[in-house]
Formats: structure tokens, C-alpha cells, sequence
């Protein structure tokens, strides 16, 4: 029994950690590209090593660091090809289930999704990028639960964190909060429109500006931007 508590105990300190550590590349605090050491990490997060090594162990099955041999781990930088097969995949699982949501999302639901849209309003106009990206996230999972495909959500949630964890993003370099949020109305507005192919549209043409962006910030090349030019089977 005391084995048993012991383990989960340790699960969740790994669980914890592995968050943490995922929360500080996200915003920045772990720069993308930087070499650390596990005794500095659990320092910084008030644990002990075991646990962010395991937390590291995941965090590198999930492509966001990696060890290297008796210096430490880096966190990986992320490179045009990566958002080029990220967002292709995305375009085709995300296009069609906003589709599908737009058939089968109920009243509660638009409401849940339209608080989303609310808060990323509120955090443009406080200029807070990391909070309205929390919504931002949010948003996209609240239409892919509604497309009634909780294991979608999850693997879209997987793929943004080979993006967003790595550090790109296209704010304050590309384009600025409103325009992002302007994309995100146009979805907010076909989904209340009942307006299936016009829901699946804006979300194709959020995901392509996105990705387009990102590609080119990473100094991708045309050929790296072609798959924009799928048929998402939207």
C-alpha cells in the first residue's frame, strides 16, 4: 500500500513538473535552443531531480527537448519543415471537424466557444499574448469537442505543442493580436450562422495564414508553403 502511494505520489510530482516545464518554454522562461542541467531545473521548480528527469523524459518522447550526453538537455528549436508537416496535418483533421462541429454544436456549446472569443478580446486589448493564447487554445478545443472526437482534440493539442512550446510564434513579428482574433470571429460567426462549408472555410484560412506565417519566419522556402494548396476535403 505504501509502495502503491509512493508511486502515484512520484506520478504526479512528474506530472506537475513535466507541466511546469512545458509552461516556461511556452512563455519564454526556457529559451528555445538553450542547453540545462536537471539539478538547475529541479532547483528552479522546488523538486527533486527524479521527478523532472521523468518529466524530461516525456517532455523528449514529445519532440520538445532533447539530452545530450553528460551536458544536460536542450529545448528544441523549431524549424520551417516541422510547422510545414504540423500544419498540414492540422488542415487536414482541424477543416473537416469544424465542419462537423458546426452540424452538431448545440446552444451551450456556441456559448462555451463564444466566452473563449470573449477572453481573447479582453487579453488583446490588455496586449497579455500568453493569456490569449491560453483562450486561443481553448477556442480550437472546445469546436473539436463539439465534433464529438475527444481523442482529435488531444492530438491537436500534441501538435500545437510542437509548436508552441518550441517558442515560434507569429505575434508582435507577423501580425498582431486583433488580426489573429479577426480570424478566429470570422469561425465564431459561421458556427452561429449554422453555416457548415463557411465554418470550415475560415478555419482553412486561419490555419493557412498561420502556417504561411510561421513557415516564413522559420525561412522556409515556397516549396516548404505548398501544402496550403491541399484540398483539405473541407
Amino acid at each position: 500500500m505504501a509502495l502503491g502511494r509512493l508511486s502515484t505520489e512520484s506520478n504526479t510530482l512528474s506530472h506537475r513538473a513535466a507541466e511546469s516545464i512545458r509552461r516556461a518554454i511556452q512563455e519564454g522562461r526556457l529559451a528555445a535552443g538553450e542547453l540545462y542541467s536537471v539539478a538547475r531545473l529541479a532547483e528552479e521548480f522546488g523538486v527533486s531531480r527524479t521527478p523532472v528527469r521523468e518529466a524530461l523524459l516525456v517532455l523528449e518522447r514529445q519532440g520538445m527537448v532533447r539530452f545530450e550526453r553528460n551536458r544536460g538537455v536542450r529545448v528544441l528549436e523549431t524549424t520551417a519543415h516541422d510547422v510545414e508537416e504540423i500544419f498540414a496535418l492540422r488542415l487536414l483533421l482541424e477543416v473537416p471537424a469544424a465542419a462537423r462541429a458546426c452540424r452538431l454544436v448545440d446552444l451551450n456549446g456556441l456559448d462555451r466557444i463564444n466566452r473563449e472569443l470573449t477572453s481573447m478580446r479582453r487579453a488583446a486589448e490588455a496586449g497579455d499574448e500568453v493569456r490569449f493564447m491560453t483562450h486561443d487554445r481553448r477556442f480550437h478545443e472546445l469546436i473539436l469537442q463539439a465534433a464529438g472526437n475527444s481523442r482529435l482534440a488531444g492530438i491537436i493539442g500534441t501538435l500545437r505543442d510542437h509548436v508552441t512550446s518550441r517558442g515560434p510564434s507569429t505575434i508582435g513579428r507577423s501580425r498582431g493580436l486583433d488580426e489573429v482574433l479577426t480570424e478566429h470571429q470570422a469561425i465564431m460567426d459561421a458556427l452561429e450562422a449554422s453555416d457548415a462549408p463557411r465554418t470550415a472555410a475560415a478555419m482553412r484560412e486561419h490555419l493557412v495564414t498561420t502556417g504561411r506565417l510561421l513557415v516564413r519566419q522559420q525561412g522556409g522556402t515556397e516549396e516548404e508553403l505548398s501544402w496550403a494548396d491541399w484540398d483539405s476535403g473541407s
